[in-house]
């Protein structure tokens, strides 16, 4: 047996039960704390040549990745956008031409929030369609008051931006 095998033989015998343990209490799931246990255990034998102490890194390894999985559990619950349509309601008595405009008015809003990168669309959506806090989207997402702020202002900036110009190149003033 080398070197190499004999590490994460003994690294594996000493720490997976604990590890597994650990992580299943940051994620909640038997079946996601085996994934990011077994890529815990891939990147701490990669870098096995420069990590001092090996179990130390494996845990921090399994916890930053647990939080990821977390944050992007988070996110992926609010990442769509399929809320778009329940807002744009059109009442009773509307002749076909006004449907067919605030169809294509909630497909260009649709389009302009899907070209968001992911977090900020999260945090637009929440704000926009959700009328949620910065605080609640805060604790909800996971990050700062701060960060939400600077998302929301973003997503604003981007979907006006991109509603200008997909109404400028239709000949239409906005």
């Amino acid at each position: 047996m080398s070197d190499s095998e004999d590490f994460l033989s003994r690294l594996f015998a000493d720490s997976h039960r604990a590890l597994r343990r650990y992580v299943r209490g940051l994620v909640g799931s038997q079946e996601k704390a085996e994934d990011i246990v077994q890529e815990a255990f891939l990147r701490t034998y990669e870098r096995r040549e420069t990590v001092v102490t090996p179990r130390a890194f494996l845990f921090s390894a399994a916890r930053n990745l647990a939080i990821d999985a977390r944050r992007h559990a988070r996110i992926a619950k609010t990442d769509s956008v399929g809320d778009v349509e329940a807002e744009a309601v059109v009442p009773c008595g509307t002749t076909p031409e006004d449907q067919a405009l605030s169809d294509e008015r909630v497909l260009l809003l649709r389009q302009a929030i899907e070209r968001l990168p992911p977090q900020c669309r999260a945090v637009f959506a929440l704000k926009v369609f959700h009328a949620c806090s910065y605080q609640e989207i805060a604790a909800r997402l996971g990050i700062s008051e701060k960060t939400v702020e600077k998302h929301v202002g973003r997503g604003i900036r981007e979907t006006y931006v991109y509603l200008r110009r997909q109404y400028r190149g239709a000949g239409v003033k906005p």
